[in-house]
Parts: C-alpha cells; sequence; structure tokens
C-alpha cells in the first residue's frame, strides 16, 4: 500500500505536464493542488506508518488521497477558457476509478464508495460544464461503464482473495492438526500408558543426555532406582487392577517431586522407576533420594499383602553419581545403581542406598550373593529367559537368545549387571554357564528341531581346559545338535587373545557350534579378534542404533557395518525398540535385529507352547 501510494502520487505529479499543454491558463493552480495534496497524503500515511497504524486506516488514507486527488484537481481545472481541451482531458479522470478498483487492493466496499465519490465529483462537474447534450451524454455513458467495469473487476479480485485466504487458512488448520497429530503420536510412543511417564526408551534418551553432558562438560547428574516394595504380594493381594491403580498415584507423586527437583522420571518396568537428577555431590543426591522415599510413604497406601512390619506401600531406592577418575560407560553407573538397590532391599526396604566404591557393606552383600549363587542352581534360584532375534529380509525369527535370571529366596530378581561379575570373581560361573547349556539343550534343542538357541560364554570357561570336553558331554547326553547351538563371546574384555582361547573356540567350532562376537565396538580387542577369529556373527552394541537420531551417529553405524561386512561375518544390531529403527537397518543391510520391539525374553513353556515365535519359525522352514 505505502509503495502503491508512493507510485500513484509520481504518476499524478507528471500528469502537471499535460496541465501545461491542454490547461496552460489554469496550470499553476492545477499543479499547486496536486503538489498540496500529493504531500498532504504521503505525510499522513507516513505519520500512520511510523504509529503502526491498522491496515483499515491505512486504506483509508490512500482512498481519500486518491478522491481527494481527482476532486482537488477538478475543481481548479474546470475554471479554464480552453473549453475544448478541457473536454477531452476529462476522460482522464476514469484513471481515478481505475485506480480505487484496481491499483490499490482495497477492500470492496472501499473501493466502490471511493468510486462513486469520484464518479459523483464528474457529474457536478459535468452539469456545470457548457458542452451540448450528445457529448454529455456520451462522456457521461463512458464513466458510467468504466464505474461498472472496473467495480465488477474489482468484485472479482476480491472473491478470488477471499477464496485465497480461505485455502490458506484450511492449510494452515490443516498443517496445525497434522502437526498436532504428529506431536500426540510422539508423546504416545514415549510414553508409559500407564503412569503417563516417560517410557523405558525416552528415559534412555533422556540419560545419554545427561551422560553426554558429564563427559563434555563436567555436568554432574545422578541416577536412582526406585523399586515398589513387594509388589508382587500387592498384586497377589489386592489383585491387578488395584495393583495398577497404586501404580498410576506413585508414579504421578514421584512426578510432582521429581519435577519440583528439576529432574526427570520414567517407568523403567514392572515396579521399578529410574529418575535422573542434575547434583554437584552426594549430599545433593541423597537429599532428592530421601525426598522421593517419603513421597512414597506419605501417600499411606494401604498394602496388607507384606511380610513385615509396615502395612503401606513404600519404596526402596538405589543410587549413583558420576565421580572422577571412574569409566565412562553408562552402563557402569546402572549397575551400581542397581547394587545400591539390592543394598537397600538387602537393609529392610523402604531406604535409602547409595553406591560406594569402599563401602564395606557392599563388600558384605557381594559376599551373600556368591553364597547364594554356590547353590543356586540346587535350590532352583536361576531360571532361563528366550528373546528372539529376527532376520530382517525375510523376517523370520529361528534364533533365540538365552538369558540367564537369578532370584532370591523371597522372589526379588537380582541384575545380570550385578550377579554375573559376582560368579566370576567368586568362580561359580563355570558350574552356572554348564547347568545354562544343559538347560538349553533339554529345554529348547532337544525338543524343538527348527529353532537356534545362542549363549553369553564368559572368557573365563574359554581358558578352562575340559571346557570344550564338558561342553561336548552335554550335547552327547542330551542329544542335542551341536549346529544349532551358538556361543557369544563378549568383547568387553581388556585381555589379549591367548593360545587356550583359540584352541578352546577351535574345538567349539568342530563340534559345530556357532561363535559370535557381542557388544562389538564397545570393547578393547574388536579389530584384532576379527583378524584371529571367524566370527559368523558380529553382534554390533545397541549404543550405536540409539546414536542414530543424529545423522553422524547413522553414518558410523553405517561404516562400522561396512567394516565387518567386508571380513565376511553376517551382521546383528541389538537394542532395536522402534519400528524406524528396524527400517533403517534394513536399509543399511543389517542381517539381524534384535530387541524389545522384536520381541520380549520368555521362558521355555510359553517359548514353546504359545507358540508365536515357534510358530514363526516352522511356517519359514
Amino acid at each position: 500500500m505505502r509503495k502503491g501510494l508512493w507510485l500513484a502520487v509520481l504518476a499524478y505529479l507528471l500528469f502537471s505536464i499535460t496541465d501545461i499543454i491542454l490547461i496552460p491558463d489554469v496550470s499553476v493552480s492545477t499543479i499547486a493542488a496536486r503538489s498540496s495534496i500529493s504531500v498532504l497524503s504521503l505525510a499522513i500515511l507516513e505519520i500512520f506508518i511510523l504509529k503502526e497504524g491498522s491496515k483499515d486506516v491505512l486504506e483509508m488514507v490512500c482512498a481519500l488521497a486518491v478522491v481527494l486527488g481527482y476532486a482537488g484537481w477538478l475543481l481548479v481545472a474546470i475554471k479554464t477558457e480552453h473549453v475544448q481541451n478541457f473536454s477531452h482531458y476529462m476522460v482522464f479522470g476514469a484513471l481515478f476509478m481505475m485506480g480505487a478498483n484496481l491499483f490499490f487492493a482495497f477492500r470492496f466496499s472501499i473501493s466502490v464508495v471511493s468510486s462513486i465519490l469520484i464518479l459523483l465529483f464528474f457529474f457536478v462537474s459535468l452539469g456545470s460544464f457548457p458542452a451540448d447534450l450528445p457529448y454529455k451524454i456520451c462522456i457521461g455513458t463512458f464513466f458510467m461503464s468504466c464505474f461498472v467495469f472496473t467495480a465488477y473487476i474489482n468484485w472479482n479480485l476480491n472473491l478470488e482473495r477471499f477464496n485465497v485466504f480461505l485455502n490458506a487458512l484450511e492449510a494452515k488448520r490443516q498443517q496445525k492438526e497434522a502437526a498436532e497429530r504428529g506431536q500426540a503420536l510422539l508423546r504416545l510412543s514415549r510414553t508409559d500408558p500407564l503412569t503417563n511417564l516417560n517410557n523405558r526408551r525416552a528415559i534412555d534418551e533422556i540419560l545419554r543426555h545427561y551422560h553426554d553432558d558429564w563427559r563434555y562438560f563436567g555436568t554432574n547428574f545422578g541416577i536412582l532406582l526406585i523399586d515398589v516394595d513387594f509388589f508382587k504380594k500387592f498384586n497377589d493381594y489386592h489383585g491387578h487392577p488395584q495393583g495398577d491403580h497404586c501404580l498410576s498415584l506413585v508414579a504421578k507423586a514421584l512426578g510432582s517431586i521429581t519435577k519440583s527437583y528439576g529432574g526427570s522420571i520414567g517407568r523403567y518396568g514392572g515396579e521399578e522407576f529410574i529418575a535422573l537428577v542434575r547434583a554437584d555431590c552426594k549430599e545433593q543426591l541423597i537429599a532428592f533420594a530421601e525426598a522421593v522415599r517419603r513421597t512414597v510413604e506419605e501417600l499411606a497406601l494401604p498394602h496388607r499383602g507384606r511380610r513385615d512390619r509396615s502395612s503401606i506401600v513404600t519404596a526402596s531406592i538405589g543410587a549413583s553419581i558420576t565421580r572422577e577418575g571412574t569409566d565412562a560407560k553408562l552402563e557402569r553407573m546402572i549397575s551400581e545403581a542397581d547394587r545400591a538397590l539390592y543394598l537397600a532391599k538387602a537393609n529392610g526396604r523402604n531406604c535409602v542406598r547409595l553406591f560406594e566404591p569402599n563401602d564395606p557393606g557392599g563388600s558384605d552383600l557381594n559376599d551373600r550373593i556368591a553364597g547364594a549363587l554356590k547353590d543356586a542352581i540346587n535350590r532352583d534360584l536361576v531360571s532361563l529367559a528366550y528373546q528372539p532375534i529376527k532376520h530382517i529380509e525375510s523376517g523370520r525369527i529361528d534364533t533365540v537368545e538365552a538369558l540367564m535370571r537369578l532370584h532370591t529366596s523371597d522372589g526379588m530378581e537380582i541384575s545380570p549387571y550385578f550377579f554375573i561379575p559376582i560368579a566370576e570373581k567368586y568362580g561359580t560361573i563355570l558350574d552356572l554357564q554348564l547347568w545354562m547349556i544343559r538347560t538349553v539343550c533339554t529345554e529348547i534343542l532337544a525338543e524343538c528341531d527348527v529353532l537356534n538357541v545362542s549363549v553369553n560364554i564368559s572368557p573365563i570357561e574359554l581358558k578352562t581346559a575340559d571346557f570344550a570336553a564338558s561342553v561336548a558331554a552335554i550335547l552327547e547326553e542330551t542329544g542335542a545338535p551341536g549346529d544349532r547351538l551358538i556361543f557369544e563371546i563378549t568383547e568387553r574384555l581388556e585381555i589379549e587373545l591367548e593360545s587356550e582361547i583359540l584352541t578352546c573356540i577351535r574345538a567349539l567350532k568342530l563340534l559345530g557350534i556357532r561363535i559370535w562376537l557381542d557388544d562389538f565396538g564397545t570393547g578393547f580387542a574388536g579389530l584384532s579378534w576379527l583378524r584371529l577369529i571367524d566370527f559368523d556373527t558380529v553382534k554390533i552394541d545397541r549404543s550405536f542404533l540409539a546414536d542414530c537420531a543424529t545423522s553422524e551417529g547413522r553414518i558410523l553405524l553405517c561404516d562400522i557395518a561396512n567394516l565387518v561386512r567386508n571380513r565376511g561375518p553376517n551382521i546383528l544390531v541389538e537394542g532395536v525398540e522402534s519400528n524406524e529403527q528396524l527400517v533403517l537397518l534394513r536399509e543399511l543391510g543389517i542381517d539381524q535385529a534384535q530387541g524389545f520391539h522384536i520381541g520380549m525374553p520368555s521362558p521355555a513353556e510359553r517359548l514353546l507352547r504359545g507358540g508365536a515365535i515357534l510358530a514363526t519359525a516352522r511356517e519359514t522352514v
């Protein structure tokens, strides 16, 4: 509108030349009128623009300028003595109607009113102008036709603008709805449906951000593992609907207290929650943990199924905080918090325990776990769960990974992050490993002729002289085929490959057993192991897939996959938690995938009788 008025004023002033040529006797007056109206109109416009006037006001200013421009010139020019020249010159008045209707993008009402005023000024001047009737009829009809024609075009233009406006408004509405749906789906994919807290996928992502800030910027943080005490007993006594209601109330309280401390919280599985908070020292983290514990206790939710003296719902909390001089692995902190949580449960529950590397209580706890491990097989404290592994291209599932579970006598589960290092330290790992292989052979390989089973093997077994012979004896005893047994060797080993390890691996391969390299990319000997051992499959650690949210992480995973592929083994990526990740692995040409999105670990009975995984395997055969 501003540019339009400046251009109109320029054209208006240039018509001063025709004033001088056609009506020279009044040209000085007409030029003065033109200049005054031009300066006044532009000054008013600029003042309103500086004051940020509304679009309606600016339209009125411009419309008034057009009307005054015509009227001011006409009132002066009509006094000329050059009547014949003026009779022709009057025709140019139609330009003002065109300007009001077509040049400026006025609203239709303003355009029409401006054009009518111009038309009225014209007919008034025409009535007082000395001319014959045919001339007046001719020129009057012309002006009237110009008015109707330009008004009609202006109506169509405004109608088209209005339709464009409506289409833009509808497109904006649809875009907003699509964005809202996208945000809702994103929240749904990151939210636990029962508690409305972050789910494991979301909290793992937040945890990685905390961890990266600590590694790169030194921003300390703490982890709390929060477990509802005796929750299985709560479900048994009160029923599962009340159990879900209890978890919802606890989650709401935990969310409020965590938010007040500026932290993040999520459901980590079952009755276990995980909270993250920035903390500069142990005292800050313990204060937060105690606030969380009191919050659950103050809910005073009845719990009549407990076997201790308490009759309300409480929580045990294990905590871990970043420390200088420790390795940068995220798994270490989670393992420490898990150990502290077990210590809190072992010390009467409803309390907080912070992991202390030099805490004698931790050593005592290790001793108690070691004692339990010695008799775990005879007391049925260990069991196996099987997690499916999927061939990405064909979609078939013909392999499962065996995962060892350890429970205390009161039913509490102990994390493998905790008890496996203790079993290795105290020498019970070999008995547990042979029990695991025998159980795999009897539960799966001897009962099902289509599934392969992978078992994680500790390097300690590979260094044991008669380990291969013991495995051969188990295969012969159970009648299980060795070519459907897979041993996964972890890469997280800070030792050089020794000759007895290579000898044991060769002996296992003679039995038909396939050898996989586990957790590739996170350990210390990956490339040298690939050079010396003919692995059938290399399992890339889950952390590389988690980093694929960024283009750099995607490129890194692609480079690792190409490196392994050039060596010959198949490639398996673990930690698949979404269909988007599975699609990405298919695009990268990865052979196999494993993770919660593929399938959750389940006991052998469910695997063989529930049938979903087994049916898929049989269909492929």
